[in-house]
């Protein structure tokens, strides 16, 4: 099965899912959108409500916010896969709960696995946590990390910025190191089929010294 049959397959699969209770309030799943071989991906935390009425990601006023971020470093949102960790919305916006990251994230873990993109930039503490479980994201946030060969960027997500107008600076600055991070990224790592995570690693995500 090539990506686009994977990330297809993910799709169907999640407008129908029943894992956890966010189906109840869901009008459209959110799988993600963007191209099979992207060598960027974005991870937010969940949809919002525009996001849930038309089944798309970042859609609302973050969305507008991260195109912008996008095209001020020569990017734009059909060069890069967008997905949230995540995949119908939490009532009222809320956080989302354990159980519903547990419940979608084998579905984010084959997004992956199908995009196998050079970098992966988390947008806000929830999508970080999958890969940095105990950092603070105002402590990390902008720097490069390597988890399991694959580069990592935690940043603030967009709607911060727009909730609080003193971290669009950092924000913006971040983003505008996107471009040297992902020439500096190299090949995305060699995929293993099936990979199961390995619960016994005590291995510690390395910090890139790159600036």
């Amino acid at each position: 099965m090539d990506a686009n049959e994977v990330l297809n397959q993910v799709a169907t699969e999640v407008s129908t899912c029943l894992k956890c209770d966010l189906h109840h309030s869901r009008k459209n799943a959110v799988p993600g959108a963007g191209p099979a071989n992207a060598e960027i991906m974005f991870i937010g935390e969940g949809p919002g409500f525009h996001e849930n009425e038309q089944g798309l990601p970042f859609v609302g006023a973050a969305g507008r916010f991260l195109d912008e971020l996008l095209a001020g470093i020569g990017m734009q949102r059909n060069q890069v896969f967008i997905t949230n960790v995540v995949k119908c919305r939490p009532p009222g916006n809320r956080d989302p709960q354990n159980e519903e990251l547990a419940a979608c994230d084998g579905y984010l873990e084959r997004q992956i696995q199908a995009i196998n993109p050079k970098v992966i930039v988390t947008l806000g503490r929830f999508s970080m946590a999958k890969f940095l479980p105990n950092a603070k994201i105002s402590h990390v946030h902008g720097q490069p990390v390597r988890v399991k060969g694959r580069l990592i960027v935690p940043m603030y997500h967009p709607a911060a910025a727009l909730h609080q107008p003193s971290l669009r600076s950092t924000v913006e600055g971040d983003f505008n190191r996107l471009p040297e991070l992902i020439a500096e990224a190299g090949e995305a790592p060699e995929l293993v089929e099936q990979e199961q995570p390995d619960d016994n690693s005590n291995e510690e995500p390395k910090q890139l010294s790159l600036f």
